[in-house]
Formats: structure tokens, C-alpha cells, sequence
């Protein structure tokens, strides 16, 4: 996205909205536009929303926003942003699709915030780029779209593609992007009327730290996780797992035992399953190869551990609305 002056064109972006798309990472991308403007004194930027049939459209929280016509009324725009959400893998529309590559083919840059990747990847409009996605998304995304360059950054601008993870990381990639357009002085007024106390760098995560997350500091037990989790689909034994950290099996079994309130056999075995849940809900892979993604030898031995965690089989998650 090219650099301009504060007394340039207006930035016209058009918003796809998605049945079920995630309200904030919707917003965190239209408020930056809307205080860019305010803080220049200037339409810097303008915008509209857009739905499959120009009726309002419902996000992930339940609230329904209003849109100004269909995706078909888009007359070429410089910037559309496909605004994803929640059941992103059964959102296939073709008319949104044929638009996207129209307007790609016109020159626009195409983005997405949340799953809205998931879109632009299966319009084959991300062939050649490299984006990201939510991290819940993530495997099931890489599973779909093998050849698609997919990182777990907070968000990626590549040429006149860009994304990011949804949430909060929608603000920083727009604030990017302003910085970009209009300077970073402008981008800076507009964090601060944001309460956004630090414009957050793309090459950032999308998770905080194990340590965060799980509250808890000992560096090997830590190491010991960071591995379970690299090695979903092809899980380690309890005995290898404590040799990479020097502990014996005893030792790690205390150690998880004392922190985790589980063995460490068990908390692979959720890791795993958890993993499963995800390729189930946000992929059309069969059953088996969901198992074998996640390191189970059988689709038997698989259902029968996955309905004693989730008390359902892995073919009923599928019918249970999400």
C-alpha cells in the first residue's frame, strides 16, 4: 500500500461482511479510519459496508450491522476488507468470491481481518502471498490450503495483500497502514485517542507467552510443554519428553503433577484432543485424518478417547452448532 500526503485522495475501503464475522476485530479496523480523519482535520479515509444481499448482517455476538448494498453494487474500490468470524470453513459464497476477483483483477488491495483469509484463499487470491489467520484457525487453514504461506504473526502486509489474527491485532494492522499512508505521527495520535498505549509490530505473536498463559515459570516444565505442543502428530514418549529437559520420568510426572494438577500423559492426550476439536469444527477432513493429524493410529481408538474428554463423538461435534 503506497505512502501519500495528509493532502491526498480519499482512501476508499469497502468492508465484506461475513455472516457471523467477529464484531471486534470489525471495528478495531474501522475506528482507526474514522479518528484518522478526525485527528487530520480531513477525510483522509472513507468506507461502506457491504453483505451477500444488502440486508443487514448479524455478527458473531449477535448484533446486526447495516450495510449499503450487496457485494454485486461494489463498483471497483482501491481496498476491500473481508471481515470473517465465527463457522468461517462453511462460508463457501459465490458471489463474494466472483467479486473479490474482480475487484483483484482491477488492482484493488484485498484484506482480511480474522478468518477472512480463509475467503481470499479460497477465491485463490492469496496464491503466491503470505498471510495469517486467528490461531484457532491456523491448522485447519494450513490442512485446507497446504501451499498458502500461513504465520502465526499478529498480522502480515505483503504487497497489496493484508491480514491479520482478528481481535485486537486488526487495530495494529490499520494503525500500520496509516503509518504508512500518512505518517507515523498520525498513526500515533490515533493510538492515543485508542487508550492503545503501543502500536504492536506485525512479526509479534498472536498467543501471549506459555508462561502467560499458563501462570507458571519453571523453565523445563515450560520445555517440556513447548515440545508437547510441536509435536501433535506425532506425539513422544513420556520418557523422551524427560530425557530432552534431564529429568527422569518420575521427576516430570512430579513436576506436572504439582503444577498441572495432571500427569504428563494426560495433558499430551488434551493437547491432542484439542487440536482434533479444532480440524473437526473448522475443516471438512474426514475423521481419520483428523486421528492421524493428531497422532492417534485409528479413527476407533480415537472416537473412543475423544467422547470420554468431550462426551461426544468426533461426529456428533460436527452437528453441534457452534
Amino acid at each position: 500500500m503506497d505512502g501519500s500526503h495528509l493532502d491526498g485522495p480519499l482512501q476508499k475501503i469497502g468492508f465484506f461482511l461475513v455472516p457471523g464475522f467477529s464484531f471486534i476485530a470489525f471495528s478495531s479496523a474501522l475506528e482507526p479510519l474514522r479518528l484518522a480523519n478526525r485527528v487530520a482535520n480531513a477525510q483522509l479515509y472513507g468506507w461502506a459496508c457491504y453483505s451477500r444481499d444488502g440486508e443487514p448482517v448479524e455478527a458473531s455476538n449477535g448484533v446486526r450491522v447495516e450495510v449499503g448494498g450487496a457485494y454485486t453494487d461494489v463498483e471497483p474500490l482501491p481496498s476491500v476488507i473481508v471481515c470473517g468470524g465465527s463457522d468461517i470453513h462453511n462460508q463457501s459464497d459465490k458471489k463474494l468470491v466472483a467479486k473479490l476477483r474482480h475487484l483483484s483483477s482491477h488492482g484493488a488491495s484485498l484484506g482480511a481481518v480474522c478468518t477472512g483469509s480463509r475467503i481470499l484463499a479460497q477465491a485463490g487470491l492469496l496464491n503466491g502471498y503470505k498471510c495469517t489467520i486467528h490461531w484457532e484457525n491456523m491448522d485447519g487453514f494450513a490442512e485446507d490450503f497446504p501451499d498458502i504461506e500461513v504465520s502465526d504473526d499478529l498480522f502480515e502486509i505483503d504487497r497489496n495483500r493484508f491480514s491479520c489474527a482478528g481481535g485486537t491485532s486488526a487495530l495494529d494492522m490499520m494503525l500500520h497502514i496509516i503509518a504508512q499512508q500518512y505518517g507515523h505521527d498520525t498513526a500515533s495520535l490515533v493510538s492515543d485517542l485508542m487508550v492503545h498505549h503501543r502500536i504492536r509490530d506485525g512479526h509479534e505473536r498472536q498467543r501471549m507467552a506459555l508462561r502467560t498463559r499458563l501462570g507458571i515459570s519453571h523453565p523445563k516444565l515450560l520445555a517440556v510443554i513447548t515440545h508437547m505442543e510441536e509435536t501433535l502428530e506425532e506425539p513422544v514418549s513420556c520418557t523422551e519428553l524427560a530425557k530432552t529437559v534431564q529429568l527422569s520420568t518420575r521427576q516430570l510426572e512430579r513436576l506436572f503433577r504439582k503444577y498441572l494438577h495432571h500427569a504428563p500423559t494426560r495433558y499430551y492426550l488434551e493437547l491432542r484432543l484439542s487440536r482434533a476439536r479444532f480440524l473437526l469444527l473448522q475443516t471438512s477432513m474426514p475423521v481419520l485424518d483428523v486421528a492421524l493429524a493428531c497422532g492417534f493410529v485409528s479413527a476407533s481408538h480415537f472416537s473412543k478417547c475423544y467422547r470420554e474428554y468431550f462426551k461426544r463423538t468426533p461426529s456428533e461435534e460436527r452437528q453441534v452448532p457452534t
